[in-house]
């Protein structure tokens, strides 16, 4: 793998685009769960662009704009220091449209669920930051691999419409797995960080994926 194909994956796959990720997933999993009939709909669309905003778009501006005014460290991608503040800026996001999901009758609970687990996987890999270089990119993708795993296991999901199109869930977990194999390997390529950030981030991710799903059932 070249250099600008991890740089391209790793952007493609930024940890503030996970809970998009998975919210996409879910709609093609089952839309029926959150009122549609399929991702296109107004409705779906709705949904998707609320949580772009307040889980990645938002915080992403906030980050860029303490940064430019040097409230933030700038490098963030080698330094563990410099990523408290963006952490912090990400984690109140993350806490408010965990709540106002929570308290919205419309959501399934596999989604509400998933954003919870995001939102405790990103406070975690916070602490963890303190004392080693965790990759947020696994902890988005072992997050990835989580929610797919729930679907198939505890919520008896079996298949996934990509237009006119049905493929096994399986084949998407081994799909999300392969990715996630794949992302971790660029950040390697781009000496961010060595394997066991990649492994520490893959079981955060993963694991927090089934902690939240515990506390809301």
């Amino acid at each position: 793998m070249s250099r600008s194909i991890a740089q391209f994956l790793s952007h493609l796959f930024h940890p503030l685009l996970a809970v998009t990720y998975m919210l996409v997933l879910l709609l093609l999993i089952n839309p029926y769960a959150f009122g549609v009939n399929q991702l296109g709909e107004q409705k779906s669309m709705v949904y998707l662009f609320g949580v772009f905003a307040t889980t990645c778009l938002i915080p992403l501006f906030a980050i860029l704009m303490m940064r430019s005014l040097g409230m933030i460290g700038g490098n963030i991608e080698n330094e563990r220091m410099d990523r408290i503040g963006p952490f912090l800026i990400a984690g109140v996001f993350y806490l408010y449209q965990s709540y106002l999901y929570y308290q919205t009758p419309d959501i399934p609970i596999i989604f509400k669920s998933a954003l919870l687990g995001a939102t405790i996987a990103l406070f975690v890999a916070f602490f963890i930051n303190l004392f080693s270089k965790i990759s947020l990119h696994t902890v988005g993708m072992g997050a990835l691999v989580g929610l797919v795993l729930v679907a198939i296991l505890l919520f008896n999901y079996s298949s996934i419409r990509v237009g006119n199109w049905l493929f096994s869930l399986y084949l998407l977990l081994f799909l999300v797995v392969l990715l996630a194999g794949v992302v971790g390997s660029a950040r390697v390529i781009l000496e961010d960080h060595l394997p066991n950030d990649l492994y520490g981030g893959y079981l955060v991710g993963f694991a927090t994926q089934l902690i939240a799903l515990q506390l809301l059932t």
